[in-house]
């Protein structure tokens, strides 16, 4: 009989290590960017009569967003739904693709949230939010207990 001595091909460490790099990679790094879910970079600027808010969303539609003012909250939604199918002889290839997005913003009491606007040109959809005058701010003061 002879002794011969176990050499494993991962040692535990690597082991740990090939899970970890996997389970902490990006999904867009497995699978691919089609595959991820995307959610656009928006910008909010400030000026003295309104806000403007910026949202990056090329490849939609007009039709494809739902905009919404409820108690005080903005709710910006996207969803597009694209389907193509290729027959070629004996193959046929059908690919889906479904995007969808949600942002809700908590607006300032100073927005006159009836006088919100919108447009959507060359990929970014474009929103007005226009300020109303600020009302008075009641300083705070100490009450004295009696």
């Amino acid at each position: 009989m002879n002794i011969v001595k176990f050499e494993p091909t991962f040692s535990a460490k690597e082991f740990r290590g090939f899970f970890d790099d996997f389970f902490n990679r990006n999904i867009a790094d497995v699978f691919g960017s089609d595959f991820t879910y995307n959610t656009p970079s928006i910008n909010v600027i400030e000026t003295e009569s309104a806000y403007k808010v910026e949202v990056a969303a090329p490849g939609l539609d007009k039709a494809d967003f739902e905009i919404s003012v409820d108690k005080g909250n903005l709710s910006i939604a996207a969803k597009k739904e694209k389907s193509d199918e290729v027959k070629d002889g004996k193959y046929t290839r059908r690919e889906f693709n479904y995007t969808s997005f949600s942002r809700s913003f908590a607006l300032p009491e100073t927005v006159k949230a009836d006088d919100i606007a919108a447009t959507y040109a060359n990929g970014v959809l474009k929103l007005t939010l226009p300020k109303t005058k600020a009302t008075k701010v009641e300083t705070v003061r100490a009450i004295e207990i009696k």
